[in-house]
């Protein structure tokens, strides 16, 4: 049984978000055992009547969450298994087809080549190496000091040979948000694909995915409040891509496996949730982000690792990273978690490594300083109050005596 945790305080957002009220009761009709309660289990895929009210249900969380994102075509959503296989798959699934198709066009061969930045998710970078390691060429664009990347650094690294590059839209760690729209554009001057992971960005940005013209994007739905084990890639109709999950033919051919659909209503609701009000919500998270920057940058032991400005929409409002002079990030971590305040000391991702975080030290932080990052990330139930609390407890794990 999992233990209640009331009076605990919860400032780790950017790994994971509560589940919001509108996901669970979107699931609650699929959350039920036995034979009568096949309607919440079926096959999508089925041609009984099961079947096909869980495809009815399936398609219809699938025009939901297109129009949540500003696709023009449902068909254009693919859901998978999370944000990493939408990671994946985009760089793999989109590099490989968008070569072949450039070389049938082409006379001679030529070596492919894949852009992507130094400060992104490793379900990007992972994937960036193997390509490497099958014959393509991978430029990583290292960011400005505050984590953003350059229009200008992307043209000077485009090349005829370029067939993807993939940025991504925020960054976890620093908050970081990049010019998405003008970045794609550059790409597509030089004739490649684009494509930008959004998972942190989808609820507390707008996100409208004809305007920025992307030809592809990742999505999850526990970011945002929404089930474990469930995201999306988005592929723009038209854009080249070669399945790496083979099987029985679901979602187009392009990802096959029998469908989450539970999952996917639930991550249809809560993203129908979360962008209903988005503007409104990132000004509130906003007025928190500005305060805590404010009291811990007073702080003698403190320090921001980036330059947020108040006020400033440049940085994603729920997200406030700083450096904590002379304690380890696990340390910090750990004290504050006996304090009752849940923070982390970097990307959930990589929380078991004791290496450095990579985004900072691409953006130009000695490892000894980098060891030291608190990111304090927030969201859709946390008030100023909460806020102030957790600045309460902040002096109690700089001088610890535990």
């Amino acid at each position: 049984m999992l233990e209640r945790t009331e009076g605990y305080l919860y400032f780790d957002y950017a790994a994971t978000a509560p589940m919001v009220s509108e996901a669970l009761a979107a699931m609650e009709p699929y959350l039920t055992a036995g034979p009568g309660s096949i309607l919440g289990n079926a096959n999508p895929n089925s041609l009984s009547q099961p079947g096909r009210e869980a495809f009815k249900a399936l398609e219809g969380a699938r025009r939901s969450l297109a129009s949540s994102l500003g696709a023009a075509r449902p068909d254009e959503i693919i859901f998978t298994s999370g944000a990493t296989e939408a990671d994946n798959a985009a760089m793999e699934g989109v590099a490989r087809a968008a070569f072949e198709e450039r070389a049938r066009k082409m006379s001679g061969t030529f070596t492919p080549h894949v852009i992507t930045s130094q400060i992104e998710h490793k379900a990007v970078l992972k994937p960036a190496r193997r390509l490497a390691s099958q014959g393509f060429e991978v430029t990583y664009l290292r960011p400005d000091r505050d984590g953003f990347i350059s229009v200008s650094d992307l043209e000077e690294a485009l090349r005829p040979e370029t067939v993807l590059v993939s940025i991504q839209q925020a960054n976890s760690e620093v908050g970081s948000i990049q010019a998405i729209r003008q970045l794609a554009a550059a790409a597509h001057r030089s004739g490649a694909l684009f494509h930008t992971d959004a998972v942190q960005g989808l609820g507390k940005v707008p996100i409208h995915l004809r305007e920025m013209d992307v030809d592809a994007a990742s999505f999850s739905a526990h970011k945002i409040g929404g089930p474990y084990g469930v995201g999306a890639l988005y592929l723009k109709r038209r854009c080249p891509f070669t399945a790496f999950i083979l099987g029985g033919g679901q979602e187009g051919g392009r990802r096959c496996g029998t469908q989450n659909v539970c999952g996917a209503v639930g991550f249809a609701a809560a993203a129908s949730a979360v962008t209903a009000d988005v503007e409104a919500e990132s000004a509130r998270l906003r007025q928190i982000r500005d305060r805590l920057y404010e009291r811990l940058s007073a702080l003698d032991r403190i320090q921001p690792a980036v330059e947020c400005p108040e006020g400033s929409q440049d940085f994603l409002p729920n997200v406030v990273c700083v450096l904590l002079e002379g304690i380890e990030s696990q340390t910090a971590v750990l004290r504050f978690d006996a304090l009752g305040f849940a923070v982390s000391g970097g990307s959930a991702c990589s929380s078991s490594s004791l290496k450095p975080s990579h985004v900072l030290s691409a953006c130009g932080l000695g490892a000894d300083e980098a060891q030291t990052e608190l990111r304090i990330s927030f969201g859709r139930y946390t008030d100023m109050e909460q806020a102030e609390a957790l600045l309460k407890a902040v002096p109690k794990v700089l001088d610890w005596e535990g």
